[in-house]
């Protein structure tokens, strides 16, 4: 039986935007940023607190994701109320999923037609990221048709998004509360909902070229928080105080991180912090991300005035960030939208 390719052609894109030069140039500051700082001491909060019949133990739990929103812009989270078991479901059928061949994941609409790989507008070393997707939309999720022979995954997906969304939620209502704000009222303006959410399953393969490439390119999230399920192989760096620092992975805890709509909302409380991935080169990376998005017309506006941001759109924001990463090659994000 012949086994086809299941990794898309990065090497072959990445040497086509490459050359000598540029090659070299990036092996070394990918090898100055690998001796990072190891920070093993991420912000870890047990949420066990936040449902507690103790007030003094709610308001400390809230205060302490504030806290970490504030100063890291990530933390992790314990007793998050989502089971061991479907999240050793969802890798495993996210590893089968990523094991189908590339021309199957590429071109038979799997997952609503969601798959992409690398980065179609790299231009350079760079902006080119070692890596592969499914980006969906909760609302294909319980659509039978976009599994094909995938079918036992839309069962895991369906349950996986309800849990996340429903842990995504617990967490903004913290977030908008310390702002003074009702989460009702902030519902009626801002819907984040199985309408307007995603999930997005991530691939890294193992990197031959690990020493001149990322697996993922600095960033920030273009939403209100990210929520990250990932393995133990490692590689989720951070900026912390003008260093990049290393996430250990611990395998009972999630990743929650603040996005760009939330560090605008709240006048820059929040912080949107840039991280990446590293390429490994030994072995596959595998995360699912969860991502706490609105409607593309609600109004992005600060909770506090003087407001650091002039009001937007997160059609608005989406369209700037597409339009950027295609004419300079990197997103530019909050800076564009500053009064």
């Amino acid at each position: 039986m012949v086994m086809l390719e299941s990794n898309p052609p990065l090497a072959q894109v990445y040497h086509k935007i490459s050359s000598v030069k540029t090659i070299c140039e990036r092996a070394h500051v990918l090898q100055s940023e690998d001796e990072c700082e190891k920070f093993e001491h991420l912000p870890l909060i047990d949420l066990k607190g936040l449902t507690s019949s103790d007030d003094d133990e709610r308001a400390t739990c809230a205060l302490k994701i504030v806290h970490a929103s504030s100063e890291w812009g990530f933390f992790q989270v314990v007793n998050h109320g989502i089971s061991p078991k479907l999240l050793s479901q969802m890798r495993r059928e996210q590893i089968e999923l990523f094991n189908a061949s590339f021309s199957r994941k590429s071109t038979c609409g799997l997952l609503n037609n969601s798959y992409r790989w690398g980065t179609p507008t790299a231009t350079s070393p760079d902006n080119f990221s070692w890596s592969e997707a499914f980006h969906i939309p909760l609302t294909k999720i319980s659509d039978q048709a976009c599994y094909g022979e995938f079918s036992s995954l839309r069962e895991v997906m369906v349950e996986y998004a309800a849990a996340m969304q429903k842990l995504a939620k617990l967490l903004a209502g913290v977030l908008i509360t310390n702002l003074d704000q009702k989460m009702e009222d902030f519902e009626k303006s801002i819907c984040c909902d199985e309408s307007t959410c995603f999930v997005r399953l991530n691939r890294y393969p193992a990197c031959p070229l690990s020493q001149e490439i990322y697996g993922l390119v600095p960033h920030t999230d273009s939403d209100f928080l990210t929520i990250l399920h990932q393995d133990q192989v490692g590689g989720l760096q951070l900026m912390k105080d003008s260093k990049w620092v290393s996430v250990k992975p611990n395998k009972d805890a999630l990743i929650v991180n603040i996005g760009d709509l939330f560090q605008a909302w709240s006048n820059d409380l929040y912080k949107s912090v840039e991280h990446k991935v590293m390429a490994n080169p030994k072995v596959d990376r595998f995360s699912v991300a969860y991502f706490l998005c609105p409607s593309y017309d609600s109004l992005i506006k600060s909770c506090k005035q003087p407001s650091i941001y002039r009001n937007f759109t997160f059609g608005e924001y989406r369209n700037k960030v597409q339009e950027d990463s295609k004419l300079i090659g990197h997103k530019v994000g909050l800076p564009r939208f500053r009064q």
